[in-house]
Parts: structure tokens; C-alpha cells; sequence
């Protein structure tokens, strides 16, 4: 029998072609086998039915009594198993379905509670046999499934008629979490069955660990400045109140403390709205070299309080990034200018370059030799694409090569650091990395212990749109 698609709300967002539930009420599965048998003629059955053909779980449940009647009932014979699950695949477009399905499906049945050995694995959809890696289609349910935790979900679901679910955790490299749901099905002549269902849930799972991480970083950083703030209040109203001297050191601490929540808070408003509209191409352009010599000007009064200098390497002609928003560009080089300041060296320079028209492989070129290079962003990168690049480097005493991947990771700070290293927000290199995305550019670092750090960005640039006469 074949089982068509139906118009629903899909439960990974969006609208369009769902399948329904796998699982159906077995009384509404019997006025349907009745239906299809030909023992009734109710037009409420007969409704009913025809709403329910269209749910796997009830084709499948359907399927497996019409095998019943042809004399093919599932028996706890390998060859019967072996013959059923050829049976599934070869039952048009049922079978077809099963076997498209992106989601593994397994059916299991079972003699006894007793019988570990007893639980069979019926029918393995396509999917199924991938995770699980094996070519069967049928066998001993432990042959694809060890997890005990899974083994019992399938139990309750065969021998008490209880549906459950539970988390199901793949071992291998990529380390990918399951939901496994085992819900009941009708079987013939107290036949018990269960169908076995998984759901990747690995990206959920891991939203969830980095929410939950940068929730407990966030409040980490605003508790310190806090306490500190709520100790010195009470040492002025305490014994220090009429200490004119101490006074004047509690304020100015508590001041650089305030202004510290301040940068904090900022950083991450900043960042959620950048999140927020990461998938919204910019509209405008920005001239690189302008807006660099904008950000230099600025920040020079930071530089020359630590005795740090400038190089600039900037193009004669504009070198447009394109579409671009200038003041997200504007956030980009000051927070990698601010951060080479803040790790240079009294006496260096830090050397601030734009490169116009390149390629990606030009952009990300390294510079020094022998240095350790990382790409932390790569673009999809267009055929005949061409980019603008700025290139922020400085002499301090460079990033050791395990700590480059994490570099974006909110709040990461390179193990060693001494809390007068510390000034900034831990948020500069994410906004970063996410102003650039959005920008569908890229971002690189190359390091080199003791002699400096070098961050390398670089944005699509479009050709000038032809002059109308």
C-alpha cells in the first residue's frame, strides 16, 4: 500500500512536506486493518483509515498483518527476518519511504523479557545501517545496538506497551548525540513490536553546552568587578570614610572596575546584534585605507601612553570592500588594533597594512617565516572572487600554536596571562570573527613565539558599477 505525503508543520522549522507521526493509536490501527480486510463498511472507520494509512507507523503496522495473511508473519527465524526486512524494501512506495528516510528506523520484535537474545531487528532503514555500520537489514537487535540505556527503551515499548525515549551518544570521531524514541506498535496475534527511531541532536546539544558556557563566563566576568565594587563601598562607609587619602584610591579603582561592567555590557549587547543580523548581507561600502587612518587617529593617545608606534602600509588609491557597513568595519580594526596594542611591547610598532585587490590565497599568505598559521574563518569563495585585506601585526611575544584555534572562542584567554594582560573583555575577537561572516569574508592568524602575533582579514570587494552616460 502506498503511503503518500502530507502538508504539515516539520518539527526542524519551517513549513512543508512532513511525514506523520511513526507511532498511532492501535485502535484506530485496527479500524483500519479492518477496513483494508474488508470486515467493515463503517464510513467512520473508513475515515479514519484513510487519515491513518498516511502515518508510517500504521503502514508499517499494516503491512506486517497483510505478511500475516499471506502466511509471512515475522518468526524468530533469521531466515524470516532476512525475509521481512526484503520484504519492507521491495514494498513499493512504503518501502521507499523507509529507505529515504533521513532519520534511522529500526523495527524490533521480541518473544520474551527474559530472552535478551530473543529481541530481533526486523527491518534497518538506510540510515540505520550507516550508524550503526552494518549491511544487515535484520538480525539480533544487540548485533547494531550495545547502549543499555536504548535496550531499555525498546524493552518498555515491547513488553509494557510504554513509549519512551532516551539519549543515545555514537561513539567515533565526530561525537554525535541521538534522541532514540521506542514507541509501541499493533502486532497480530499478540505479536509485540516496537519501532526504534533516532534523531540527531548533536548541534542542539552543542548550542546548548555553548549557551550554557558563555551564560557561566558572562556572569563570571561581572561577579569579579562586582564584588570589588560592593568591597570598597563598604571600607568607605566603614573605617576608610573619613580617609581622604584611601578615599581617593577606592574611587578611582572603583571607577576603572564600573568602567569595566560598562565595556562588558557593551561587548555583549554588541555581539547579540551582530549575531542577530549575521545572515543579512551589508548594503554599503567602506574605503579601507579612510578608515583606517580614522581609527589610527583615534587611538593613538592609547598607544602613546604605552610608548607603542604605528606603521601604516596603505594603498594610494581606495580600497573599497564591497557591500560593506563601515561601522561594523570600523569595529573590526579597532578591536584588532586595540589588541595589538594592549600585547605590545614598550618600544615596538605595530603595523597596520591594506591590501587591495587579491586573491584569498594572497590574503591569507604568511608572512614570516616558520610562523604558525591558522585560518579561524574561511568563506565560500565565489570563482574570480577578489578581496581587500588589512593585516594587523605586532612584536609582542606571540600566541603558542594550540591556543590558535580558540583564539574567537568568547571569553578564551591564553593560559599564563597575568591579570595586568588581561584589560580587555575576552568578547574583541568574537565580535571579530562574526562581523566578518556576516561580511562573508575571512579571518587568519599567524604567530610565532616571542617575535608577535599577526591577524589578517580580508573582504569581498566588487568591481566599480560601469558610469551611465
Amino acid at each position: 500500500m502506498a503511503v503518500l505525503p502530507v502538508r504539515a508543520s516539520s518539527d526542524r522549522g519551517g513549513a512543508g512536506f512532513a511525514w506523520a507521526p511513526l507511532a498511532v493509536a492501535s485502535a484506530a490501527l485496527a479500524a483500519l486493518v479492518a477496513l483494508v480486510a474488508g470486515r467493515t463498511a463503517d464510513p467512520l472507520a473508513a475515515g479514519a483509515a484513510g487519515v491513518l494509512v498516511l502515518a508510517v507507523g500504521g503502514g508499517l503496522t499494516l503491512w506486517l498483518r497483510e505478511l500475516e495473511r499471506d502466511g509471512r508473519r515475522p518468526s524468530a527465524t533469521p531466515a524470516a527476518d532476512a525475509d521481512i526486512s526484503g520484504a519492507v524494501a521491495a514494498s513499493g512506495h512504503f518501502g521507499a519511504v523507509l529507505e529515504a528516510f533521513e532519520d534511522p528506523v529500526l523495527l524490533v520484535t521480541g518473544d520474551e523479557p527474559d530472552d535478551l537474545v530473543g529481541r530481533r531487528l526486523i527491518y534497518a532503514n538506510a540510515a540505520a545501517r550507516e550508524l550503526f555500520r552494518t549491511s544487515r537489514a535484520a538480525g539480533p537487535l544487540v548485533t547494531a545496538v550495545r547502549d543499555p540505556k536504548v535496550l531499555e527503551v525498546v524493552d518498555e515499548a515491547l513488553f509494557g506497551s510504554i513509549a519512551g525515549e532516551t539519549a543515545y551518544a555514537a561513539g567515533g570521531v565526530q561525537d554525535r548525540v541521538w534522541k532514540a524514541s521506542a514507541r509501541p506498535l499493533s502486532g497480530a496475534q499478540g505479536q509485540r513490536l516496537a519501532l526504534l527511531t533516532l534523531r540527531d541532536e548533536t548541534e542542539l546539544r552543542r548550542s546548548e553546552r555553548t549557551r550554557a558556557d558563555f551564560l557561566a563566563n558572562a556572569s563570571h566576568e561581572l561577579r569579579t568587578p562586582l564584588a570589588s565594587l560592593t568591597g570598597f563601598i563598604e571600607t568607605l562607609r566603614g573605617h576608610a570614610r573619613d580617609d581622604a587619602v584611601a578615599r581617593d584610591r577606592f574611587l578611582g579603582i572603583m571607577q576603572d572596575q564600573a568602567e569595566r561592567m560598562a565595556r562588558l555590557i557593551e561587548d555583549l549587547m554588541s555581539l547579540s546584534r551582530i549575531e542577530l543580523n549575521e545572515h543579512i548581507p551589508p548594503s554599503g561600502r567602506a574605503d579601507l585605507r579612510l578608515t583606517v587612518r580614522d581609527v589610527i587617529d583615534a587611538l593613538e593617545p592609547m598607544a602613546a601612553d604605552k610608548q607603542v608606534g604605528f606603521e601604516s602600509r596603505l594603498p594610494d588609491k581606495p580600497a573599497l570592500a564591497w557591500p560593506a557597513d563601515r561601522d561594523q568595519i570600523v569595529q573590526v580594526i579597532q578591536n584588532l588594533t586595540e589588541n595589538a596594542i594592549k600585547y605590545a611591547p614598550a618600544g615596538s610598532t605595530i603595523t597596520v597594512e591594506v591590501l587591495p585587490d587579491v586573491s584569498a590565497d594572497e590574503a591569507m599568505a604568511v608572512r614570516r617565516p616558520g610562523a604558525a598559521h591558522l585560518s579561524l574563518l574561511t568563506p565560500d569563495h565565489a570563482e574570480g572572487q577578489r578581496y581587500v585585506a588589512l593585516r594587523v601585526a605586532d612584536a609582542g611575544r606571540g600566541i603558542e600554536r594550540e591556543h590558535l584555534p580558540r583564539l574567537t572562542e568568547r571569553f578564551y584567554r591564553v593560559e599564563g596571562q597575568r591579570a595586568s594582560e588581561r584589560p580587555g573583555t575576552g568578547l574583541g575577537l568574537a565580535i571579530v570573527k562574526h562581523i566578518v561572516n556576516r561580511h562573508r569574508g575571512g579571518l587568519a592568524v599567524e604567530s610565532t613565539p616571542g617575535e608577535g602575533a599577526a591577524f589578517t582579514v580580508y573582504l569581498p570587494t566588487s568591481p566599480p558599477e560601469p558610469c551611465k552616460a
